[in-house]
């Protein structure tokens, strides 16, 4: 009688064989935290960024079940219009340089470290007004479909958190 064990078909087939599927996060505070991760990770990202001198720069670094995570490049004197996000929340981290913010409630610099954590409907505009290029991680729960732009003259709209690090 032979004594060996033989599994017959595949066994990563069965359940409790895979490894655990990894978690994602479901609050507001598990994706600044996973910016955050993202952000300390900065051999994994700054080998992707490229600068582009007519336009922002921007890659969608990862894409998980109900959100997206985007990379951006700003040069001097690029800016991302008065815009809001549409039914998506999100965190802006800034990975190198400085931006400002602008809103109708007021200005801010912005800089590395920094995270920006704001509803669906919060009208801002993101410029880089400094003399360096800048570089920024953007979590969107859910992903991104809408980017309605807005006149100088709108709302900041729904309320928003400054969160720095």
């Amino acid at each position: 009688m032979n004594s060996d064990v033989q599994i017959a078909g595949d066994p990563l087939a069965i359940p409790h064989l895979l490894p655990p599927v990894p978690a994602h996060p479901a609050t507001v505070a598990g994706f600044a935290g996973l910016a955050r991760e993202i952000a300390a990770d900065h051999a994994a990202w700054a080998p992707l960024v490229r600068y582009d001198a007519t336009t922002r720069w921007y890659h969608r670094l990862r894409r998980g079940p109900g959100y997206e995570v985007w990379l951006l490049s700003w040069l001097p004197g690029q800016g991302s219009g008065r815009h809001d996000h549409g039914p998506s929340s999100g965190v802006l981290t800034v990975l190198e340089g400085e931006l400002d913010e602008r809103t109708t409630g007021g200005d801010r610099t912005l800089t590395a470290g920094a995270q920006r954590v704001f509803a669906p409907g919060y009208v801002h505009e993101v410029v880089n007004t400094a003399l360096a290029p800048a570089v920024s991680l953007h979590v969107y729960f859910p992903g991104l479909t809408d980017m309605p732009m807005h006149s100088a003259r709108c709302a900041a709209g729904a309320s928003h958190e400054a969160v720095t690090g």
